[in-house]
């Protein structure tokens, strides 16, 4: 007996740990060895790669890609269409799985609707992403990142409101 809802279009491999009372909806894919905390929610068409770490509480919206090498802790927000790395450069012709990079997302950080969030950088707590961003380095926490390259124009607090401007 599962202690998590899974949509029936949900594809959920075989070796993937999911926490109770996560959602997982239409058209996502799991795969093995991928580890979701409790009380996720999964949105549509998420792919979910084998070694990701989700914490509790993560959500996780339409259209993302989570590829092997990324941690997020417990209460990330990962907007529509968001993207993360693994490989600095990658190449059809090469294989270079042995060469993953680690991404980090700490506590509590939102990534904006289509953002990319480059592999090997860590996203400091109640760090704020801005939609389409392009996430190239180690940004701090509260820290509030817009741009290509996403550079950092504020500071932000808890609950994600501007309270230091430099725009």
């Amino acid at each position: 007996m599962n202690n998590y809802q899974a949509h029936p279009t949900a594809i959920i491999d075989a070796g993937a740990i999911i926490g109770k009372g996560t959602k997982i909806w239409h058209f996502s894919h799991i795969m093995p060895e991928a580890v979701i905390g409790e009380n996720c929610n999964i949105g549509q068409n998420v792919v979910i790669s084998p070694k990701v770490i989700l914490g509790n509480n993560v959500k996780v919206q339409n259209n993302v890609s989570i590829y092997t090498g990324v941690i997020c802790e417990d209460d990330v927000f990962l907007g529509p269409s968001c993207v993360f790395t693994n490989v600095i450069n990658p190449r059809s012709f090469i294989s270079r799985k042995g060469e993953f990079l680690p991404t980090v997302v700490k506590k509590g950080a939102t990534i904006g609707a289509n953002a990319t969030i480059i592999c090997d950088v860590t996203i400091g707590e109640y760090a704020m992403i801005g939609a389409g961003t392009v996430v190239t380095k180690d940004v701090p926490a509260y820290a509030l990142i817009v741009g290509n390259p996403g550079i950092q124009i504020g500071i932000v607090d808890k609950e994600g409101n501007t309270i230091i401007s430099r725009s």
